[in-house]
């Protein structure tokens, strides 16, 4: 099982430690230009697309659990009716953005705090990389659909030619031709249309025979549209609370000033750090648990589950000793401004507990995706991020400043990670059960 899980898990980690990788030179490239507005800019740029793609983010973790089910059930046909379902709504939905993009610009000026100076850099960066909603959306799809079939080969690929491309051309048109916010953004549109590329190139090399004639019949079958549906308009709840927490957590922190919004937005790196890491074990549960239901193999269901939460121990504790002990280098390394060097340092508590604190809400979150127990995870979101986060951000934002923000937004990992605990009986155990 271990083995298993690690020919699954190590390409993901690879593929997914280029993100953060991405985003700490993100930060870097801004972050050693004259003002610390930039690295702002690019936070608030970003938390606009992170709360757009929330809405379709289901597209790779729907045609994840979709596709390993039918994998482990060996149904042919529903193998590329999974990747052909979502690719209908992907496009569908790249359309509408690129329609709207003008009032979600102005609806964003509107909610985001930061000076006005911020905000307009954030809103070019915005106009910039929209561009790249195609080419993102249908990368959920094929990663998906890639995982699901057991293979996290092609997306360690296609995410590090994204990566590695995204860094080469933002250094490029932010160090060369000194286009600074627009420059990552455009860095970023034309990196992802080289993976969408790239993604193609496999499909039709080593998936050739699964692109099957469709049928609009089986496209739209009632019953497999209305199952799509559900467990993917909760997994899209569930990640609209998410991302919003993230965004309400950035916002929040813009409104405590420039300086500490720049300095939350280093620590969160540390946090995307953990959790991609983690991450390729998720992707690994989704893969293995969907296939393990899908052949009816309870005792492999199990194994999986429990070696999953051994592998979330080994990892999470020497990410917390690290963390405890070089926080002042990993900081220097995304920015040198004096005064975010000198006045992150009372939060370098919360780097050290990040690990400990969320690494089973992320196996967890792999876990429930592979058995499409999209009901389950829309109810832990809920409790976590309107019962728990926003109770304590309110309580405690007012007394303790940025360390209040920091307690609820931990509170709220730690609320999802025990939550999905509480429900895993009902809704993981009993599935083995009824084997």
């Amino acid at each position: 099982m271990n083995r298993s899980i690690l020919k699954l898990a190590i390409p993901n980690i690879i593929s997914n430690i280029t993100i953060p990788l991405l985003g700490l030179v993100d930060m870097m490239l801004m972050g050693h230009l004259s003002s610390p507005i930039y690295i702002g800019a690019i936070a608030l740029g970003g938390t606009i697309f992170s709360v757009l793609y929330s809405f379709f983010s289901f597209l790779r973790a729907g045609t994840t659990g979709f596709t390993a089910q039918s994998f482990g059930a060996s149904d042919f046909s529903e193998i590329s009716y999974s990747l052909y379902r979502s690719m209908t709504i992907a496009i569908l939905a790249f359309i509408l953005l690129l329609c709207i993009q003008e009032p979600i610009a102005r609806l964003s000026l509107a909610l985001l705090d930061g000076s006005d100076d911020l905000k307009n850099l954030a809103i070019s960066y915005f106009f910039v990389r929209i561009w790249a909603a195609p080419a993102n959306m249908m990368l959920y799809c094929f990663n998906g659909w890639f995982i699901g079939m057991q293979n996290t080969k092609i997306p360690m690929v296609i995410a590090i030619i994204i990566n590695v491309l995204n860094i080469v051309f933002s250094i490029f048109f932010v160090v060369v031709m000194k286009q600074d916010v627009v420059g990552v953004a455009l860095g970023t549109v034309i990196a992802q249309y080289c993976g969408l590329l790239t993604a193609l190139i496999f499909l039709f090399t080593k998936y050739k025979k699964y692109l099957i004639k469709i049928d609009i019949h089986i496209l739209l079958n009632i019953n497999k549209i209305k199952r799509f549906f559900k467990v993917n308009t909760d997994l899209m709840i569930r990640s609209i609370l998410l991302v919003f927490t993230i965004a309400f957590f950035t916002n929040q922190s813009a409104r405590l000033g420039d300086n500490i919004l720049s300095i939350n937005m280093i620590l969160l790196q540390f946090f995307y750090i953990f959790s991609y890491f983690t991450d390729g074990f998720a992707y690994a549960g989704e893969a293995l648990v969907g296939k393990y239901i899908g052949a009816k193999d309870s005792g492999n269901l199990r194994s999986v589950v429990m070696h999953l939460f051994k592998w979330g121990v080994y990892i999470s504790v020497p990410f917390a000793i690290i963390y405890a002990f070089f926080p002042t280098p990993f900081v220097k390394m995304i920015s040198d401004q004096p005064i975010i060097i000198e006045q992150i340092q009372p939060y370098y508590i919360y780097m050290v507990l990040i690990p400990i604190i969320t690494f089973a809400a992320f196996l967890w979150d792999g876990i429930y995706i592979g058995a499409t127990a999209s009901k389950a995870i829309r109810n832990t979101m809920i409790i976590s991020s309107i019962v728990v986060f926003l109770p304590l951000w309110y309580l405690l934002l007012p007394v303790y400043g940025n360390h209040g923000l920091w307690i609820a937004f931990l509170g709220f990992m730690l609320a999802r990670g025990i939550s999905m605990t509480f429900f895993a009986k009902k809704n993981i155990l009993q599935i083995v059960n009824n084997q």
